[in-house]
C-alpha cells in the first residue's frame, strides 16, 4: 500500500468519524437511546471525558487533558511516522491513525469524546464507542494477526 493510499484511508476514517459524531450531536439527545436491533445494538449519545472504558474520568481536568492529549499526540505521531516510512502493515496503521486523530480532535475541541454505538452480548453491555474507536480496534486486531502470520525469511530459498 502506498503512502497516499494509507493517508487517504486515515482521512476517510477521520471524515466518517466527524460526520457520524456531528449527526449524533445534532439529532440525538444526550442519553437518549434508540434501539436498532433489540437486545443487541442501540444508538445512544454519550460523552466520555476519560480514556477507554472511562479510565481517568474522575481525574482533575488538567491531568486528564495533559495525559490524554499528550499520549494521543505522541502515539499518533509515531503511527504517522511509521506510515511515512516504507513499512509493511500500512492499512492497520492507517486505521489507527484515523481513529486517533478523530478522538484527539474531540478531546482538544470539546474536552471529551462523543460515543454513540452501544452493543450487547447476552446480558453483557459493551461500553459505548464510536467510529474512531472501531477503526482503532480493527487496526489493532489486524496488527496482532499480522504478527502471528507465518513469514518466509528474505534469504530463504523458495520452494518450487
Amino acid at each position: 500500500m502506498t503512502r497516499i493510499a494509507a493517508f487517504s484511508i486515515a482521512g476517510l476514517v477521520v471524515l466518517a468519524d466527524r460526520l457520524s459524531k456531528v449527526w449524533i450531536e445534532r439529532n440525538v439527545s444526550m442519553w437518549d437511546s434508540h434501539t436498532v436491533i433489540p437486545n443487541v445494538f442501540n444508538i445512544v449519545y454519550t460523552r466520555n471525558s476519560g480514556a477507554a472504558f472511562g479510565i481517568l474520568h474522575d481525574a482533575p481536568d488538567w491531568l486528564r487533558a495533559t495525559v490524554l492529549i499528550g499520549v494521543s499526540t505522541i502515539v499518533m505521531s509515531i503511527i504517522l511516522w511509521l506510515i511515512w516510512k516504507d513499512v509493511q502493515g500500512r492499512f492497520p496503521l492507517a486505521l489507527l491513525a484515523g481513529g486517533a486523530i478523530g478522538n484527539l480532535y474531540d478531546r482538544i475541541i470539546h474536552g471529551s469524546v462523543t460515543d454513540f454505538l452501544q452493543v450487547f452480548i447476552g446480558s453483557y453491555e459493551w461500553p459505548s464507542f464510536n467510529v474512531a474507536d472501531s477503526a482503532i480496534t480493527i487496526g489493532a486486531i489486524l496488527m496482532a494477526l499480522d504478527m502471528f502470520r507465518k513469514r518466509t525469511p528474505a534469504h530463504a530459498p523458495q520452494a518450487h
